[in-house]
């Protein structure tokens, strides 16, 4: 082994020689990915991370001496993922050319052959296509990482990363970093909790985000900060969300809303360039992304990340519906009821009514039923619908037999209803309304084969979100909590309405979101201490709560803190869409499960009693299951 490391160094990767390198005396290290033993001579696919060449071993090859016959022997003992080193020769296959593989026009006669590790048999495949479950490809997450489209995802990455280091240094950024364990700030997502051994009693938490550290750089003087950061949240996981994940956190200061979006779109415009090779001028000539205004999502889509790669967009029928008094309807007529008495507001209704039109749509009764079962899924009663006739009419539906003519021709007219049309209709609490509706959309879509899967495929569409509310009500607490963070700026002609009606107050917050999911979020940031001090009051934080959570932020904005925004994308959610990955856990290399446990090292675990008392901490087991009462004997 000694001769290959010291004497023998690699000369190409797997993946690099060609037939014009017919001839050339190279040195190879891999992974045995494949071995077979045709009588006389062995074959074997060398591979690394770069690619795979094929192998001969051939005894009888002549002009070496001995040496081939050694390594031939050796190479016969040879198993799937033995580390090996090889010295050879490059020659063309000829006419058995290999397609499939770009250095298939060649393969290397070996001369010599050392063996750096055995390897017992893997517990499946590393194929580039298997159907191992994820549990057990998270298990041996190292030998899951050596398949081709695990190693592709985390080059897509890589690029992404050194894209983004050379594109804000260009622009005059400076990397900086921010502490992990941070002080405990309540109002965000769910921290992790750290006890400290040398504070009994006490805490650190792991940040969530660089929020409040990076706006103090800005208070510092920096002017333009970035870091591509770690980030923790103690949250429920799903497809798009890992307890730690990574996002490129920005902040500048002197700009508005427009300069943040500039400088974000460059960069986005320079990560498809180098990674995907696509110019995204060629789609957004202005090198600019359009904007939506946070209240036309939340209308047309429900949401504010909408999918506008297909149409379907919503119909609010509220207003028609308090016109029409609910229009013979049952319970549009509640509806409008509560609106008439004042206990609906018109101009923030907690309740509304929407519909959404199916053009033209070859769905069986059987589908249309299945349906009502998805929407049940995310809490709705049923789903409400009808089927529009040549002349108009309303047919499958109950509500045909009770709705007027008028609110049926009004709402035909509103949604652009024609024959053969499908209309559904959700209605009720406003929240759940747009969270089913927004969700039946992008459901429909793919049944109908409107768009292709995220990230397989299909046009890139990205939006702006812009000017959201900055407080959103909670109905269990009754009261307003921040949307964002309490250090949103408001729009200038909304102060005023911090003391009266919060629920109006706009802001200038900003999504953006491609294909349906937001990839990035950020705010300009609050840096008058008088505003400041409106939004505590409307958040019902008294003066004394604000220094406890944000005092160390509040002083330093005394100081001279200069006007300043920012925004972070997530890393993890952009190489997903990049790579065209199905999840995070594709794109992170050694992701959690969605039960947030690490299969590979058992994580979290148990620790010693003495680390406990060292840490002044006592655990209380959860309750153990009540068990079912025994069935009484016959």
């Amino acid at each position: 082994m000694a001769r290959f490391i010291d004497e023998l160094k690699r000369s190409h990767h797997c993946s690099e020689l060609r037939a014009g390198d017919a001839g050339k005396d190279v040195v190879l290290f891999g992974w045995v990915a494949s071995y077979r033993d045709h009588g006389g001579c062995v074959f074997v696919d060398l591979r690394d991370r770069e690619g795979i060449t094929q192998l001969v071993f051939d005894p009888d090859l002549k002009g070496h001496g001995d040496a081939p016959k050694k390594a031939y022997d050796v190479a016969q003992s040879l198993r799937s993922e033995w580390v090996i080193g090889v010295r050879g020769t490059v020659v063309s296959r000829g006419t058995n050319k290999n397609p499939r593989l770009p250095t298939g026009e060649i393969e290397i006669h070996v001369v010599e052959l050392t063996v750096f590790n055995k390897a017992d048999t893997p517990p499946f495949e590393i194929q580039d296509q298997i159907d191992t479950s994820e549990e057990k490809r998270l298990q041996y997450r190292y030998l899951d990482l050596r398949r081709a489209p695990l190693q592709r995802t985390l080059r897509v990455r890589h690029r992404i990363h050194q894209t983004t280091r050379r594109y804000f240094d260009d622009q005059g950024f400076l990397e900086l970093e921010t502490p992990v364990l941070c002080k405990y700030t309540p109002g965000g997502a769910r921290n992790f909790l750290v006890p400290s051994r040398m504070h009994a009693g006490k805490f650190y938490a792991l940040a969530e985000s660089p929020q409040l550290f990076k706006q103090l750089y800005m208070v510092a003087g920096f002017d333009k900060y970035f870091q591509i950061v770690k980030c923790f949240r103690d949250e429920d996981l799903r497809l798009d969300r890992q307890p730690e994940f990574t996002q490129i956190d920005v902040e500048m200061s002197f700009v508005n809303q427009d300069d943040v979006f500039r400088v974000m779109e460059g960069l986005i415009f320079k990560i498809w360039k180098d990674v995907l090779k696509i110019d995204l001028l060629e789609k957004y000539p202005s090198g600019r992304f359009p904007q939506m205004p946070f209240e036309e999502s939340m209308g047309k889509y429900g949401n504010d990340k909408p999918d506008l790669r297909f149409e379907m967009p919503h119909t609010d029928l509220t207003e028609l519906v308090i016109q029409h008094k609910g229009g013979g309807i049952p319970f549009f007529a509640d509806i409008a009821e509560k609106f008439a008495s004042g206990k609906l507001r018109r101009d923030l209704p907690s309740e509304i009514v929407k519909a959404m039109r199916v053009p033209g749509t070859n769905l069986s009764r059987t589908e249309v039923d299945k349906l009502e079962d998805f929407v049940k899924g995310m809490g709705a009663k049923g789903l409400a619908r009808a089927k529009v006739d040549a002349s108009g009419n309303w047919t499958q539906s109950p509500l045909a037999k009770t709705v007027s003519a008028e609110m049926r021709e009004a709402i035909n007219a509103a949604t652009g209803a024609k024959d053969g049309d499908y209309l559904f209709f959700q209605f009720g609490k406003a929240s759940t309304v747009q969270t089913v509706m927004a969700n039946l959309r992008v459901h429909l879509a793919k049944k109908m084969k409107l768009i292709p899967d995220v990230g397989h495929g299909g046009s890139f569409n990205f939006l702006w979100v812009v000017n959201p509310p900055l407080f959103e009500y909670d109905e269990d607490k009754k009261t307003w909590a921040a949307a964002h963070h309490a250090f949103t700026r408001p729009h200038d002609e909304c102060v005023e309405m911090l003391d009266t009606d919060p629920g109006k107050v706009l802001c200038y917050r900003y999504d953006l979101v491609l294909n349906g999911f937001e990839i990035g979020g950020g705010s300009i940031r609050l840096h008058d201490t008088n505003v400041q001090a409106k939004v505590f009051r409307a958040l019902g934080i008294t003066d004394e709560d604000a220094r406890q959570k944000f005092g160390f932020l509040l002083d330093a904005l005394r100081y001279g803190a200069p006007p300043h925004g920012g925004i972070a994308i997530g890393m993890d959610r952009l190489a997903m869409l990049l790579s065209g990955a199905d999840s995070l856990r594709d794109v992170i290399p050694y992701p959690k499960t969605q039960k947030g446990t690490d299969l590979m090292t058992d994580a979290p675990n148990r620790v010693e009693a003495e680390q406990l008392t060292e840490l002044h901490i006592r655990t209380v087991e959860p309750p153990a299951p009540t068990a079912a009462p025994a069935k009484p004997a016959t």
